[in-house]
């Protein structure tokens, strides 16, 4: 898959809503890429500011407006053939009984459904008739590859948005790529001399093909939790993680936990420190799937193995597990290398946040990123980040002109 968070699609070839731009340079005062949860909420909330489709009078490297009686125009841009965000990537067996709460996008509730329905196939129907009901402007499937300085004379000015499919000159970005795309792999000695199978959750499809196998499923996260208590049912199961698990007794409050996590990633992020899994500040809850591996012996944690031999792995103790599937559960980062132009890091990796804004730059918003990485957050992101862009674009739309 290409950067972006997961969008839209199922919609006619020759409908300009949904096709690729075409290779040449278009404007749009601001450019949002990915249509996910995040995504969409920004693009209802940019129409509710009064922002018209870039699509419309197809505006050109000439500067013309994409709408003479709309000074301001945005664009979605997202790299998926189809909508849905992540979300039409997970596996089979994830219901909408067992995801956490997906919340309603502005503007539109959702449509109840079977709670035995497959995430994969009722959130991207969900996200497919939100994007028909708002007419949202989105591109796809179109690939973001930069984004840097249109002019490196005059930085601070406009940007320049690289995609597979052209070029657009942009005042601002509101960035809403998400995770998916970029899976972290952790670096273990060995790993390229394993002679079975490895794969990452995002790999993960169903429990029928680990039947009968040996798995080390690595992550101390709720997938690993989930995919633990799953495949245990079929196959001969070991736990890796790097720190013990920390199994919340009572459950998890979201009035009372909640509000401190989000403080806490709030913090963290607005530090510039490096992003963190959702887990590492909540802890693991007793859910129904994590009681069922529990009584059925699956829950048995052992420290990270310290090495990969060809037929398994070799313990912590020095002993050694042959393995014929290592499974890596172990999360994902933002996926913004497309923004490394920009030079936004700092030297600890992280970046430096004010509320969805990035710091040194009030040009570029970051959502679905650290503290909204949840789906209200995401909604809230969304607003939040369109709110400070529409007065930071009028303040300076002179500027930029």
């Amino acid at each position: 898959m290409s950067v972006g968070e997961q969008g839209s699609g199922g919609t006619r070839a020759d409908d300009c809503r949904t096709t690729a731009a075409t290779e040449r340079t278009r404007r749009a005062t601001v450019v949002v890429i990915g249509a996910g949860q995040a995504g969409l909420s920004a693009g209802y909330h940019l129409q509710r500011h009064g922002y018209a489709s870039a699509l419309d009078g197809a505006p050109g490297e000439d500067g013309s407006r994409a709408d003479p009686e709309s000074p301001r125009s945005f664009m979605i841009l997202d790299a998926a053939s189809a909508p849905g965000g992540a979300w039409q990537h997970r596996w089979e067996s994830l219901t909408m009984a067992t995801v956490n709460h997906i919340f309603d996008l502005p503007g539109m509730r959702q449509t109840p459904v079977d709670p035995s329905t497959p995430s994969r196939d009722a959130v991207p129907a969900y996200f497919s008739a939100y994007e028909a009901e708002r007419g949202l402007p989105i591109l796809r499937p179109v690939a973001v590859s930069a984004v840097r300085e249109a002019d490196p004379g005059f930085p601070g000015g406009e940007l320049r948005v690289e995609t597979d499919a052209g070029v657009w000159i942009a005042s601002a970005v509101i960035n809403a790529t998400g995770t998916w795309t970029n899976p972290l792999l952790p670096e273990v000695p060995g790993s390229e001399r394993f002679l079975g199978r490895q794969l990452h959750t995002r790999d993960y499809v169903s429990l029928d093909e680990f039947a009968g196998g040996r798995v080390a499923i690595v992550g101390g996260g709720i997938s690993a939790v989930q995919l633990l208590e799953e495949i245990s049912r079929v196959a001969t199961v070991a736990w890796y993680t790097r720190r013990p698990p920390v199994f919340l007794e009572g459950g998890f409050t979201p009035e009372v936990e909640g509000r401190e996590t989000i403080a806490r990633v709030t913090a963290d992020t607005e530090a510039g420190n490096p992003a963190r899994s959702v887990v590492s500040y909540t802890g693991l809850g007793w859910t129904p799937y994590a009681i069922a591996a529990r009584n059925r012996g699956a829950l048995v944690r052992r420290p990270m193995f310290t090495a990969i031999e060809p037929r398994g792995v070799r313990e912590a103790d020095g002993s050694f597990t042959s393995v014929d599937t290592i499974l890596w559960a172990t999360g994902f980062r933002p996926a913004i290398a497309h923004l490394d132009p920009l030079r936004l890091h700092n030297d600890r990796g992280g970046i430096e946040m004010r509320g969805t804004q990035v710091a040194s730059d009030r040009r570029i918003h970051l959502i679905g990123y650290g503290p909204s990485q949840s789906t209200v957050g995401a909604n809230r992101a969304g607003r939040d980040a369109v709110t400070a862009l529409d007065t930071w674009v009028r303040d300076t739309e002179p500027a930029l002109r």
